[in-house]
């Protein structure tokens, strides 16, 4: 008998040791999700709200006909990712950009990938685009789109800790592919979700977006889609994030 509650009192007592560890290790990995870096790809919300964004790294042809555009079709909400060199070398454009009220994003310095090269790059090309940022429009960005979409868990922790939030999109105009005006419009139009972030370009690569823009407007308007920022989507709900 006593060999009996010995042999069940030592049972209870793994047992007991199994369930703090498993229910420590589940916190400990709560805790590591929690803690991870991210990307924000798109939020979580039943409003019909996007954000256009705009990536700009080289030229002048095509980004004041896409301002043109977005203030002649009403649109007052966008948000630009401006690399340092481009901001310097054009700063009239940026500097319009900043007096339409569009947000401004940090695209980079060079458009190198960025998990190419060790952290104290990518602090030192980080603090140059947003040095020249601020020279021409005053603005401090806090948001960044890396150059070509690139970046990893190492990335992404460099950048969180100089204090930016990664921002990639949800849908992919691939307007630098130049596929077509009509390719470009209808891939948005049937990709697009609530709180999607779309990616195009205002960079002279992009060859046909000046037509598609008035289309692509349109038609998000026509689906009863509204207009915010990148910072305003990200304050409307809760952020759906992915690392892959």
């Amino acid at each position: 008998m006593r060999e009996g509650k010995r042999a069940l009192a030592l049972t209870a007592v793994i047992a007991l040791f199994i369930g703090v560890l498993f229910a420590a290790t589940g916190n400990l990995r709560a805790f590591a999700a929690e803690k991870a870096p991210a990307a924000v790809y798109k939020v979580e919300t039943e409003k019909k709200i996007v954000a256009l964004t705009f990536d700009i790294s080289w030229g002048n042809k095509v980004p004041e006909p896409v301002l043109d555009t977005l203030e002649r079709e009403g649109v007052k909400k966008a948000t630009f990712f401006l690399s340092g060199p481009w901001t310097l070398r054009h700063p009239a454009i940026a500097k319009r950009i900043q007096a339409m009220g569009y947000e401004i994003g940090n695209h980079g310095h060079l458009h190198k990938d960025f998990s190419n090269y060790p952290d104290s790059w990518i602090r030192q090309q980080v603090a140059l685009s947003e040095k020249a940022i601020h020279q021409v429009t005053g603005v401090r960005t806090r948001l960044i789109r890396t150059p070509n979409g690139d970046f990893d868990q190492r990335v992404l922790r460099c950048l969180n800790n100089m204090g930016y939030t990664v921002i990639q999109w949800h849908t992919d105009s691939l307007d630098w592919k130049n596929p077509g005006v009509n390719a470009i419009t209808n891939r948005v139009l049937t990709r697009v979700v609530p709180g999607d972030i779309i990616l195009m370009h205002a960079s002279d690569s992009s060859k046909q977006i000046v037509q598609a823009l008035p289309r692509i407007i349109r038609g998000l308007r026509a689906k009863g889609y509204e207009f915010v920022t990148v910072s305003e989507l990200l304050a409307e709900a809760n952020v759906k994030t992915d690392v892959s």
